[in-house]
């Protein structure tokens, strides 16, 4: 199993020191960050995405309810709630927190609690790795076999095929797209979510709104912060993410992962 990242999230200094001080010597643990309020919070969960959040609910500026209500932060990492007030804990269920720690708590509990997380999070990605795995496998038996779709492009009154495979990627240019091929980049009158439907295949990525890559041109992707990743074609050129695509950008990059595994 990897690393759980994991941040702590308390505004009172010594609640935070007590909880790293118990999660440190646990092998399976990476503490990420450590932060004093919601605001804080808020932002290093959506740069980092950690993967288990220790997380306060009485806080000055944002309660913890407030921080986990925020969309951009979807889907939630596992929550343990740590809380002087125990009237909160039906309410932290509800929001499928896997813990409520109520202070004070001892050692033992507080081991029980993240033992309960490890369990739930290596649920999740034995789940997630199968689901994956059968949909690269079937990809690999049925895909080769199957003719990608073409692209239909108007180039001088004429009707010119361009082959899935052969496009590097393709950009929104005001009412237009521009189809980048090896030899040319092509002008079509389309909107960028109808030519991804039309190109419905595992080669392709939308990492932008105005930006669908194929992924066979990428030679690297590199992360820059903010949930921006840099994509470095093939042919020279870099195209940066935008922060909505981070989940399909992950997902990718997890396949890589398992495609270099097998």
């Amino acid at each position: 199993m990897k690393k759980i990242r994991t941040l702590v999230v308390d505004d009172e200094p010594l609640a935070r020191a007590r909880i790293v001080k118990l999660l440190e010597p646990i092998d399976y643990i990476t503490i990420i960050g450590e932060c004093k309020n919601g605001r804080e919070a808020l932002r290093q969960m959506e740069e980092y995405r950690p993967d288990l959040v220790f997380l306060d609910i009485q806080m000055p500026d944002l309660t913890g309810f407030e921080v986990l209500s925020r969309e951009e932060l979807q889907p939630l990492p596992f929550i343990i709630f740590v809380t002087a007030y125990n009237q909160y804990a039906l309410k932290a269920f509800d929001v499928h927190a896997v813990d409520y720690l109520l202070k004070p708590y001892d050692d033992e509990r507080f081991l029980r609690a993240v033992e309960h997380a490890r369990q739930q999070i290596s649920l999740k990605e034995d789940a997630m790795l199968h689901k994956k795995m059968v949909r690269l496998l079937e990809s690999h038996q049925h895909g080769q076999s199957e003719e990608l779709r073409n692209l239909e492009v108007k180039e001088k009154g004429r009707t010119i095929l361009v082959r899935a495979v052969d496009i590097r990627y393709i950009e929104a240019d005001g009412n237009y797209l521009k189809v980048h091929t090896p030899d040319k980049a092509y002008l079509i009158r389309h909107t960028l979510q109808s030519v991804e439907e039309q190109l419905e295949n595992e080669l392709f990525l939308r990492i932008h709104r105005s930006l669908l890559v194929n992924t066979q041109y990428i030679r690297e992707v590199k992360y820059e912060g903010n949930n921006q990743y840099a994509f470095h074609m093939k042919d020279g050129r870099c195209l940066i993410s935008s922060r909505s695509y981070r989940d399909a950008i992950h997902e990718y990059l997890d396949d890589e992962k398992i495609r270099k595994g097998l």
